[in-house]
């Protein structure tokens, strides 16, 4: 559904849920990987997941049952978001924020809504253009909840505050979470995160129900000396191929803020 090349000529592609492929997923595609299709041409028969280059990140139907392309945002455009990683959705007609980091060679990350309302339609196609905004184009043809027959759109960074996480960090016992705006210190505490992982199974089934959800415990949580990364404490965090990290904050201005990033940890650097 989507291809972004890098400038360095590796790419991200989605891909859907499907026979053997567990989940939607974004990969970080390198030469001679093999990332899950059992039905392509190519001699792999082995299915196991060993067998299979990994995605940077699983994705959820509950977060968006359908990704499409993904492109980079400018780096002189949208403020603090310029650089950053965007994934279109022709599912839900929303964009999503991927932050993401390599770690002993396994890239692993997020996708988190841009706060905006989902569009009438899937938004499958996007280009930012010489004005500094991202003009989206999409269409519904089959399974996805935005169901106008199509649209284009304009989405342009406004001088509100939109708390979406940049950058995102794996530690053994701790997860950091860098936004791109500054929260009200005051409501940075551990009681305002909730935490869980679960695994799937890829099989000549369509798709995989989630095994083993379950809660981890956040007992600690502080902010960095940027004020935007929000270090938590959670002892018992291992790689696990999804999670959902809800935050439940206020803005410095005093008005509530609630993210929801689902992601995929592969690896845990040692700082």
């Amino acid at each position: 559904m989507g291809v972004c090349l890098n400038d360095g000529g590796r790419f991200f592609v989605t891909d859907q849920e499907g026979f053997w492929t567990a989940e939607n997923r974004i990969n970080r595609v390198k030469v001679g990987g093999f990332y899950g299709n059992m039905f392509g041409y190519m001699g792999v028969t082995d299915t196991a997941d060993s067998a299979m280059e990994q995605p940077m990140v699983w994705i959820t139907n509950d977060k968006d049952r359908s990704p499409a392309e993904l492109l980079w945002v400018p780096k002189n455009a949208w403020g603090s978001l310029g650089g950053s990683l965007l994934n279109l959705s022709y599912g839900t007609g929303r964009a999503f924020i991927v932050p993401h980091e390599e770690i002993g060679g396994a890239w692993q990350g997020a996708v988190c809504e841009l706060p905006l309302p989902a569009f009438a339609t899937g938004i499958m196609r996007g280009r930012f253009a010489a004005d500094g905004a991202l003009y989206a184009c999409g269409m519904f043809a089959w399974a996805g909840n935005a169901t106008a027959p199509g649209g284009f759109h304009r989405i342009r960074r406004s001088e509100k505050a939109a708390h979406v996480p940049l950058a995102i960090h794996a530690v053994k016992g701790a997860l950091s979470v860098t936004f791109c705006d500054q929260p009200d210190a005051s409501s940075v505490k551990p009681e305002a995160f909730t935490f869980k992982v679960w695994s799937l199974k890829g099989s000549t089934n369509y798709g995989s129900k989630r095994y083993g959800e379950h809660a981890l415990d956040v007992s600690g949580v502080r902010l960095g000396e940027d004020k935007r990364t929000i270090i938590l404490t959670i002892l018992s965090l291992a790689p696990t191929q999804c999670y959902e990290l809800t935050a439940k904050l206020c803005g410095s201005d005093g008005a509530p803020v609630e993210r929801s990033l689902h992601g995929t940890i592969h690896q845990l650097s040692g700082r």
